[in-house]
């Protein structure tokens, strides 16, 4: 991959309880310098990621939905994708309702994904957060299936909020079940261009992370060009 395609796949992500105005400005310009795919913050920077980004229509504005506990209703999702979509935001990142996932209430998590993904209808690409770290294979195997039916767009490892973050494991293993068609995405503790290549090698189509320039920055000086 060159530069710009590596930039294309990195989600340049800022999710900080503390997370001030100047701090989310300067995400949004560093995501205009290297044509990222998007930043990601949450609902209430929304508004001021656009306003950077409003002429810069290849950097999209990514938010979070249910973040990062999953446990808010499908009604309340789909209440915070329509108000996200309505402040400039194009991509949500739903959690899903984890505890539902372990009960074994299928149809609750199911419904749970399909009010995001119909809220976001024509307006969001949809990814869903499965929280990786704290499902068992068989969890992980069933929360991708059930957000393919769902229709999400893509399935996606982690928070970057609870035990743990993306491995390469989980990323291969996601990839298997949805197939080829479906978007997959890395996030948590990726924070170097090895970290990123691992991933991409595992099958990741996405990358979120907060150190997007250190990637980029790490690909230029191993790169020979």
């Amino acid at each position: 991959m060159d530069k710009q395609q590596i930039a294309r796949m990195i989600d340049h992500t800022l999710l900080k309880a503390d997370a001030t105005k100047e701090a989310i400005v300067k995400l949004a310009e560093e995501a205009k310098q290297y044509k990222f795919a998007s930043v990601c913050v949450n609902p209430a920077n929304v508004a001021t990621a656009y306003e950077v980004l409003r002429d810069t229509p290849d950097v999209k504005v990514c938010t979070v939905i249910g973040f990062p506990l999953g446990a808010s209703t499908p009604e309340v999702k789909a209440f915070g994708v329509k108000d996200a979509i309505a402040n400039g935001a194009t991509e949500v990142d739903m959690v899903i309702n984890i505890g539902a996932l372990k009960d074994k209430q299928d149809e609750l998590v199911e419904r749970d994904i399909r009010a995001v993904v119909e809220a976001a209808h024509g307006k969001a690409l949809t990814k869903v957060i499965i929280e990786t770290c704290l499902l068992s294979e068989e969890e992980k195997v069933r929360a991708c299936k059930l957000s393919v039916r769902a229709g999400a767009d893509f399935v996606k490892t982690s928070t970057g909020f609870s035990t743990g973050g993306a491995t390469a494991a989980d990323i291969s293993l996601m990839r298997q079940t949805v197939g080829p068609d479906i978007g997959v995405k890395a996030s948590g503790g990726i924070r170097s261009y090895e970290d990123f290549q691992a991933m991409v090698a595992a099958g990741a189509t996405r990358i979120g992370a907060s150190s997007g320039v250190a990637i980029m920055q790490g690909e230029q000086s191993s790169s020979t060009y």
